[in-house]
């Protein structure tokens, strides 16, 4: 039992949440929803002993083995599987002592401690660790490769899988899927379901909340509330204490309006009766939600394209790949006005491959592309987040795009994303994720594209930008093209699904639950497979098929690690920097010049970061394509 008992939480002067008092049982599944800097984050750290509060008790039961994510991942050269196993330290610790034991000859320790390992599921540790990996994505062959092997996201999958190897009675889970595709996504979410202990986990997938919780504690104008239920329900409970505004609910009735217009249009071209059914339960949903978030602070649509010529754009007998390696083979694909189409598809299969060559970026090995003339595309990728210009705000970003308009408009069009007042004038340097995110959607839409490629956009974003974004894309008049890991943005903004897999790209005959039933099959043999194969591959077979594999991949694995050592030393360089000028005598009169070349230095090392960044972003997405 977590006991919490007026609670406040405070952020330098400013206060977070106060009197907070609610209590989590045993067994339960909280989820923790608001804004941005609402102080989720804040509360998890205080259920971890790392922060106190401000006022108030919270309280557990002494011993709770609580488990959470780390956010850092040491590079060793222990094998991944044995750093996933790590994540049970009650397991190594009886290992180590039955080390101990068998050092000094003693058979009576040894026999109980055999019992112990029987008893903790010690034996099976290797075929659990197994599973969890092949479930988040990993091969067994990736199972015996070093920690040090691997790539940022991948590293945050390791840590994700030693969180779950514990043994816990306290989980703590923030945003667990930022870095897992929709396959990994619908395993972890199945994996939680069972989960046997109390879990309290942060999540923007409205999706994942509502399969997974059955309360939400919810955090905005500085209070945290509980409600029974999960997502959708604490939804309607919102709704209806909001429905007796009247500004309220002429904003719903907007909402709704735009919804209605693509219902209409959805009913004219839907030519799949169990896609069809499926689209238009969940737009009935969404007005049935409408009005829960009738106070957010995002209100923006997409402007009608100007030409919209047909085909935009296709694709004829295209191979899609790098260098000799082909990921799809004879790709064919033609978009239209109107088309809405989401990409489903393994990790590494080629997704973003596809959009890539989609949007002009990656050019087919072979085959055609034909764009047509008037297209004009809107591409979304995270790597754009990166192309900021750091020193500059989000009202230099749009008048860049267009140097004729009224700083007036510009300001109206960036309060619909949440960039109010002075904020349209900050350097983007320090911006959260989600605000970058923000940006970049923004000048996506200033631009009035007729083709939108969206790769992963709702990374960062929260739950209330992720509802606006779904709002204006389902108003959307030209054509769409969507990579995500959010279920409900594909069920509410696409009509049909393109399955990338097995190096092919073809249509998919059937909804989100039909992809999932077509997982489950797709995993059975590899799970059977990383079951049986996992304990039974001796190490020097492991040695070789490892070294076989590097000299293989190594200039893959060259490069990324050139791209990792980069990051990893502009970014310690950067801190630097940050320390030096959190200083208050660097600002003082006769520190002028050093301040001057600190801060030429620190936008030279910015800089040097996002590039060193983006190199890494591509090797890495290299190396996964090749293995």
């Amino acid at each position: 039992m977590l006991n919490f008992k007026n609670i406040a939480l405070r952020r330098g002067a400013r206060v977070l949440f106060a009197d907070a008092s609610f209590t989590l049982h045993k067994g339960q599944k909280v989820g923790f929803t608001g804004a941005n800097g609402a102080g989720k984050s804040s509360l998890f750290a205080m259920v971890r002993n790392e922060l106190h509060p401000d006022e108030g008790d919270f309280s557990m039961p002494p011993n709770l083995a609580v488990a959470h994510v780390a956010q850092e991942t040491p590079a060793v050269a222990s094998a991944a599987i044995e750093y996933v196993i790590d994540g049970d330290q009650e397991l190594r610790q009886l290992q180590e002592q039955l080390a101990v034991a068998e050092q000094a000859g003693d058979g009576l320790r040894q026999a109980e401690l055999h019992a112990l390992l029987e008893t903790v599921g010690g034996y099976t540790a290797q075929a659990r660790a197994s599973r969890l990996m092949n479930g988040l994505g990993f091969s067994v062959a990736q199972e015996q490769l070093p920690v040090s092997s691997f790539s940022g996201g991948w590293r945050m999958r390791l840590n994700l899988a030693q969180a779950l190897m514990c043994r816990s009675d306290v989980l703590l889970l923030d945003e667990p899927t930022n870095h897992l595709d929709l396959d990994a996504v619908i395993w972890l979410q199945d994996w939680l379901c069972k989960y046997p202990g109390t879990l309290l986990l942060i999540s923007h997938d409205r999706d994942f909340l509502d399969t997974i919780t059955d309360h939400i504690v919810h955090i905005e104008q500085n209070k945290a509330e509980i409600y029974t239920g999960n997502y959708s329900a604490f939804e309607r409970m919102r709704a209806e204490k909001l429905s007796q505004q009247q500004a309220a609910y002429q904003k719903q009735q907007r909402e709704i309006a735009h919804i209605q217009s693509f219902v209409d249009r959805f009913k004219a071209q839907a030519t799949k009766a169990r896609q069809a059914q499926s689209r238009i339960k969940a737009l009935e949903r969404m007005e049935l939600i409408a009005l829960a978030h009738v106070d957010s602070p995002f209100d923006f649509s997409f402007p009608p394209p100007g030409r919209m010529p047909n085909p935009l754009l296709s694709l004829e007998k295209a191979d899609i790949g790098y260098g000799e390696k082909i990921i799809i083979k004879q790709a064919v694909l033609s978009i239209s006005p109107g088309d809405r189409i989401g990409l489903l598809g393994p990790n590494g299969a080629g997704k973003s491959s596809l959009i890539k060559v989609l949007a002009g970026e990656m050019q087919p090995l072979s085959g055609r592309l034909q764009i047509a003339d008037g297209l004009k595309i809107g591409y979304f990728a995270q790597h754009q987040l990166e192309q900021l210009r750091l020193e500059e705000g989000p009202l230099w970003h749009i008048q860049h795009l267009d140097k004729q308009a009224s700083e007036k408009d510009i300001r109206n069009f960036l309060g619909g994303f949440d960039f109010q007042g002075d904020k349209v004038l900050e350097a983007v340097k320090p911006f959260s994720g989600g605000e970058k995110a923000r940006l970049v959607l923004a000048m996506l839409v200033y631009q009035n594209p007729n083709l939108l490629l969206l790769d992963e956009p709702t990374n960062h974003l929260d739950l209330e930008m992720r509802h606006a974004l779904g709002v204006a894309l389902q108003d959307f008049q030209g054509a769409l093209v969507v990579v995500s890991h959010d279920r409900h943005l594909l069920r509410s903004v696409t009509d049909q699904l393109l399955l990338v897999a097995g190096g092919k790209a073809l249509p998919f005959d059937g909804d989100l639950d039909d992809y999932r039933v077509w997982l489950t099959e797709q995993k059975k043999p590899e799970e059977k497979t990383a079951v049986e194969t996992a304990p039974t591959v001796s190490r020097k077979d492991q040695r070789k098929l490892e070294a076989e594999r590097r000299q293989r991949h190594k200039p893959l694995f060259d490069a990324l690690k050139k791209a990792e050592l980069a990051v990893e030393k502009y970014h310690n360089e950067q801190r630097e920097l940050e320390r030096q000028l959190a200083e208050p005598d660097i600002y003082a009169d006769t520190e002028k010049n050093r301040l001057k070349q600190l801060m030429e230095r620190k936008a030279a090392v910015d800089k040097a970061l996002a590039d060193a960044e983006a190199d890494w972003m591509e090797a890495e997405e290299r190396l996964e394509a090749a293995q």
